[in-house]
């Protein structure tokens, strides 16, 4: 059984290497035919890890160009809906990104597709820019839900909570991933040693530990936009356009870029060949890999039981006969 599959504003691919963990552990050959995303630096780490370079700008690529796949992934920007509102249906999301999914998904009809987005989407113009991205995916005829799913309650030491959301083709019950008991400690996160580079100034060390003292070892320490700061045996989100010390270990130096990559679920043979500022931004935008792959692993049954019955309506076509023999 093979799922194809693609990956839209893949980032570095994130949502990919779910995916093939989820389908090497289910047994089922996973196969990415398309990606894309338009970051230059993003796309180098992508060709890196995965020999291909993903496809530019999604505005400027055709629908139906874009190969036959079962599955589509997609963590989309969360753009300003200006235009959402006016009562126009599918046409209200033209100008934004999440309508170039919607287009994609209106030609090629996946099976089965799962959206990443941040959580204060859920709260977006009191609710009703989610509601319109939901009435709009129904619309083109699938069943939808979402949730809101936080990193930390499946394996990683980092509170992220985003919100997903799933929808198939047929009418099927999804059921939300149970939260998992385990999580990963920092001192697995944590590099044993780390360049000087990394290490926050003697002014902002003292600053800091004059003014909060950590009960936890290894802890990261978090401030907020008003000063505040606060410690965890787990890190706060990354967050790309975050301040320079906006975390720091142990109240004393910034995560370095591998770090930052355990902390979103990503393996150690995952290269990196950008630099830090690059890796920093772009594991603030990527999506944390447990939580995607745990979406997609109880996906995974109703994807092989629509395959299945796709196969078995395969066989039973009828047949007609031309010169003699049986053609379908």
């Amino acid at each position: 059984m093979n799922i194809k599959f693609i990956d839209l504003f893949s980032g570095i691919g994130g949502f990919r290497i779910a995916a093939n963990q989820s389908f090497k552990e289910n047994n089922i050959s996973g196969q990415c035919v398309f990606s894309s995303e338009i970051d230059g630096y993003a796309r180098e780490e992508y060709f890196a890890n995965f020999g291909e370079y993903p496809s530019g700008d999604i505005k400027k690529i055709d629908a139906r160009l874009v190969p036959d796949h079962d599955l589509l992934l997609a963590g989309f920007p969360c753009q300003p809906f200006s235009i959402i509102g006016n009562g126009r249906g599918f046409e209200d999301t033209r100008g934004t990104l999440f309508f170039d999914i919607a287009r994609i998904l209106d030609e090629k009809r996946p099976m089965a597709f799962v959206l990443e987005n941040v959580k204060r989407l859920v709260g977006h113009d009191k609710g009703k820019t989610l509601e319109h991205i939901l009435g709009t995916l129904r619309n083109l005829g699938y069943f939808v839900d979402y949730k809101v799913l936080n990193a930390l309650d499946y394996g990683l030491p980092q509170k992220r909570e985003r919100v997903f959301i799933v929808g198939l083709q047929k009418p099927m019950v999804y059921f939300w991933p149970p939260k998992h008991n385990h999580l990963k400690p920092l001192s697995e996160i944590l590099e044993k040693k780390v360049h000087k580079k990394h290490y926050a100034s003697e002014k902002i060390v003292v600053k800091r530990k004059n003014r909060h003292s950590s009960k936890h070892t290894p802890s990261i320490w978090h401030e907020n936009k008003s000063g505040n700061v606060s410690s965890y045996p787990f890190s706060c989100a990354l967050r790309a356009g975050a301040s320079y010390n906006y975390l720091l270990v142990n109240g004393e130096r910034r995560l370095t870029p591998r770090e930052m990559l355990r902390l979103q679920g990503f393996p150690d043979d995952f290269k990196i060949v950008v630099p830090d500022a690059q890796i920093r931004k772009q594991a603030g935008n990527s999506v944390p890999v447990n939580a995607v792959k745990a979406v997609i692993d109880s996906l995974i049954p109703l994807l092989k039981t629509e395959l299945q019955m796709s196969m078995v309506s395969e066989r039973t076509k009828p047949y007609r006969r031309k010169n003699g023999r049986r053609v379908a």
